[in-house]
């Protein structure tokens, strides 16, 4: 086993669930998580799985630079009414990361992994949770198959190009110009102090609160060999996403998906009129902002889980498949 399965492995033991303080919130027995992996397309995705088969499904997808690992705390909260699955994407996490001679690493490609993942473990209907970069592969599924998507829930996941912070500032300039120069100037963003400071702490009112060991897992994974060129592939490719945009407004104005935003208010990357223009095509959006950052999940659990329950009674409720 690689020292990153090892350190991985070892973080398994933390997983456990930050318990609500009101019981009508959330069943005080957790459910348990289990580990597994799905051979897909030839590769190997890993996915952390929770809760009654039976029950509505939620597909949680992570973003840059993380992992599933993003969702340890919120899954159990979830778990005891409904089917929880959170797959780690390609080239990230414990999933497989093959060359890029052999995977094109673009969105599409991703978002056409995660389907024929969804259809190997066997989902046929389910609320998309989408952070960060999991919002144009959820997005793009839906495009795909409306009929399979019960509700979205946003963590910061975004749609729209009031969302772009100034923090995309070098990758569009990239986008732009795609030169060696640009493409080397975005290496900073891969570097261990920035996914610690810049994508972790950046905008936290209380940083003592963010578990360390989210960041420097993610800087281990980013250190596997070509790693960083997949990575740097990914910042070129989110060009397509912002080109798709048009038509996630579209999906929401013509099919009005019961849709939650909860929203870190303090993200440099995705800001706050990003979260508030759902609201503009879809009148069933709901949208929450907290005093947190990028990661709202590692400072904002419990508020977010209960917001999410709530939001899931209203629209997916635990009976209804």
């Amino acid at each position: 086993m690689s020292i990153s399965r090892l350190a991985a492995s070892a973080v398994f033991a933390v997983c456990g669930a930050v318990p609500f303080a009101n019981p009508a919130v959330a069943s005080s027995q957790a459910a348990a998580v289990n580990y597994r992996y799905a051979d897909v397309g030839g590769h190997k995705i890993f996915y952390r799985e929770a809760g009654n088969s039976a029950a509505p499904t939620i597909l949680l997808l992570h973003g840059f630079p993380t992992s599933s690992y993003m969702y340890r705390n919120l899954i159990p909260l979830l778990a005891d009414r409904y089917h929880v699955v959170a797959p780690d994407l390609p080239g990230f996490g414990l999933s497989d990361a093959p060359d890029r001679a052999q995977y094109s690493y673009t969105f599409e490609h991703l978002a056409a992994t995660i389907d024929d993942f969804t259809q190997v473990i066997g989902l046929k209907r389910y609320a998309i949770q989408v952070f960060d970069y999991g919002a144009p592969v959820g997005l793009r599924l839906a495009l795909a198959h409306p009929d399979r998507i019960t509700a979205i829930i946003s963590q910061n996941g975004n749609a729209y190009e009031e969302g772009l912070g100034t923090a995309w500032s070098p990758i569009q300039k990239y986008w732009r110009e795609p030169t060696e120069a640009n493409r080397a100037a975005l290496r900073d963003f891969l570097k261990p102090d920035a996914i610690k400071s810049f994508q972790y702490l950046n905008g936290v009112p209380d940083t003592s609160r963010i578990a360390p060991e989210a960041y420097l897992l993610d800087s281990m994974f980013l250190a596997r060999p070509g790693n960083e060129e997949i990575q740097l592939d990914l910042f070129l490719d989110y060009a397509s996403n912002v080109a798709l945009y048009p038509q996630f407004q579209e999906y929401f104005r013509k099919r009005h998906p019961p849709l939650l935003a909860v929203w870190g208010k303090s993200d440099p990357f995705f800001i706050p009129p990003g979260a508030e223009a759902f609201k503009r095509d879809n009148p069933n959006a709901e949208v929450h902002f907290y005093d947190t950052g990028h990661f709202a999940l590692e400072t904002n659990v419990q508020e977010i889980a209960g917001e999410i329950r709530r939001f899931l009674a209203r629209n997916v409720p635990p009976d209804a498949k």
